[in-house]
């Protein structure tokens, strides 16, 4: 995937200028990334503008509130980001001071799939470096991409196969007992993790779960038979039925073919 800056107004990019200006004369950061839409040539005019501030753990650990202040005061005082407010429905600045040290988090049995791979995709894989003062950043995607440790890779993917399995047993129990939003809850969350499990089964990073499937199915992981088949999951017609559980089936199907 080739990736540079596109911004869908002008608005956009000199917010995205002043935010680079602010952190490059700053000492506590390393970089200035782009993110998500913006990054990827997909946003418009009422996206938002995601972006990280990269710093060194030791840094950030010590300096890490007073850059937030200071990034705080300097966005409420900037006149370049309301004239983005007013650009767009939704054009506001989603800004990230991270530091690089990326970790599982514990998983939760009813919470859907964690953002383990997600921050590390969107900030190593799917990101468009505007400025660098050192080589973290470079340092940071030698140590993720092409993706991360085989180890850790066997142990997400079991995991994370084992709360898209137990949100799938629920659902024809659910069903019986005439909870049909709650197994439609469970189901939604079964689909999240089964494609959380896709990605990590073919060493791949995600987007998101829940927009972009389409690009990430059939452009990152060109499995276009599956992208026919997600929607379908969703086709219910008639909701207070036995239909949820057939769904959970047909889901279970999907997992045994192509996230084992």
């Amino acid at each position: 995937m080739q990736l540079a800056a596109n911004y869908p107004t002008q608005e956009h990019e000199r917010a995205a200028d002043a935010i680079v200006d602010f952190f490059a004369r700053r000492a506590e950061t390393e970089a200035v990334l782009l993110v998500n839409s913006c990054a990827r040539g997909r946003a418009s005019r009422d996206s938002c503008l995601d972006m990280v501030a990269l710093a060194l753990p030791e840094v950030l650990a010590e300096k890490g509130p007073e850059l937030e202040a200071a990034w705080e005061e300097f966005y409420r005082s900037g006149a370049v980001f309301r004239e983005l407010e007013a650009a767009g429905k939704y054009a506001e600045v989603h800004l990230d001071i991270a530091d690089g040290r990326y970790k599982p988090v514990e998983h939760d049995w009813t919470g859907g799939p964690d953002p383990f791979e997600l921050e590390v995709g969107n900030h190593m894989a799917y990101s468009v470096p505007l400025w660098e003062r050192g080589d973290y950043y470079g340092r940071l995607k030698a140590k993720w991409l092409p993706y991360y440790d085989e180890e850790l890779r066997k142990k997400r993917l079991a995991n994370v196969l084992r709360f898209c399995l137990n949100n799938l047993d629920h659902i024809p129990l659910y069903v019986e007992r005439e909870l049909y939003f709650q197994s439609f809850d469970r189901l939604y969350n079964a689909y999240r993790e089964f494609l959380q499990a896709l990605f990590i089964s073919r060493r791949a990073y995600p987007i998101a779960y829940d927009k972009w499937i389409k690009e990430q199915i059939v452009e990152i992981l060109g499995l276009p038979e599956l992208y026919e088949q997600l929607p379908k999951l969703f086709e219910i017609e008639h909701f207070e039925s036995r239909e949820l559980a057939d769904k959970a089936g047909d889901l279970r199907r999907l997992v045994d073919e192509y996230a084992r």
